[in-house]
């Protein structure tokens, strides 16, 4: 089988091992940057050419789409879905992912427990805002960011007031979020393979660091999710459409409650936390569904 790595860097460490995973399964494995793809649109032959060739030989993609590239990179993995070509997230559903709003929308419409989050047009009212989610400290996250990049803890209306005002004189949209204190700097992330949870690690941010990631400092450990957690991710998975992606989510008195849902994970942290060969499973989930 032909597959391709839409990734701008062949060296990184998830690409690497899906390269690796899917030369072991005997498939022939390219990467190519969709940024070097030209896109062909005419009547009933949509084509890709890429350096010097037509990609017409094409059984399968796994899009590592950055968000910096969203837009061209998604126009890419939609003219391999009009060429009958199989893809492991479609351009729709990383589209949707990435729009914090719509995912929060679609995924509270699913039923799915989440911190409580305020979106306004109207920003000055920074004291209503903080009164909906439950008042002071608040997170106040840009729409679109990842690693936690764009992410703030506010812990005074005064300081919540500063934070929204910046990003509004940047021209950035915000959501408003409640503060889970007794999660303690610490989150799930659990990795979705096929509509099943396939791996799972705690990550700890780093003592005084609310936010976890680990490309901040944080650390992780394997854990073994209860039902109600997988439920969650599962069930978010299934609500936005990702047969493919990461699900974070904070532990709460109340329940497990959904953070962000990644349609292109990394998969270093969750292999080296739980020992698991992540990069297989996607292997496999392209060979159940492509003839």
């Amino acid at each position: 089988m032909n597959i391709v790595i839409l990734s701008r860097n062949a060296e990184l460490y998830s690409t690497d091992r899906l390269v690796e995973e899917g030369k072991k399964r005997g498939h022939k494995i390219e990467v190519i940057d969709p940024l070097k793809c030209d896109l062909i649109i005419e009547k009933e032959n949509p084509t890709i050419f890429y350096k010097d060739r037509y990609l017409d030989y094409v059984d399968a993609i796994i899009p590592r789409i950055g968000t910096s590239v969203t837009f061209f990179g998604c126009a890419v993995v939609r003219q391999f879905e009009m060429m009958g070509v199989f893809t492991t997230v479609t351009s729709d559903a990383i589209i949707r992912s990435r729009d914090k709003l719509r995912s929060f929308q679609r995924l509270s419409k699913a039923g799915i427990g989440m911190p409580k989050t305020v979106f306004t047009n109207y920003s000055r009212d920074v004291e209503r805002v903080i009164e909906h989610v439950g008042g002071t400290p608040v997170i106040i996250k840009l729409l679109e960011g990842t690693q936690g990049l764009g992410v703030v803890l506010a812990e005074t209306k005064n300081a919540a007031e500063s934070v929204l005002e910046a990003f509004n004189g940047l021209q950035a949209r915000a959501l408003v979020q409640e503060y889970i204190s007794e999660a303690k700097g610490a989150d799930l992330r659990a990795l979705v393979v096929d509509g099943q949870v396939v791996g799972a690690m705690k990550r700890q941010g780093k003592e005084g660091e609310f936010r976890s990631n680990l490309h901040r400092g944080g650390s992780a450990e394997i854990v073994k999710l209860n039902h109600d957690e997988l439920k969650v991710a599962m069930n978010a998975a299934t609500a936005l459409k990702l047969p493919v992606c990461g699900v974070d989510m904070l532990q709460s008195e109340r329940g497990p409650l959904l953070l962000e849902v990644n349609s292109t994970p990394g998969l270093e942290g969750i292999e080296a936390a739980t020992g698991r060969n992540i990069a297989k499973n996607i292997i496999v989930y392209i060979e159940k569904n492509t003839k």
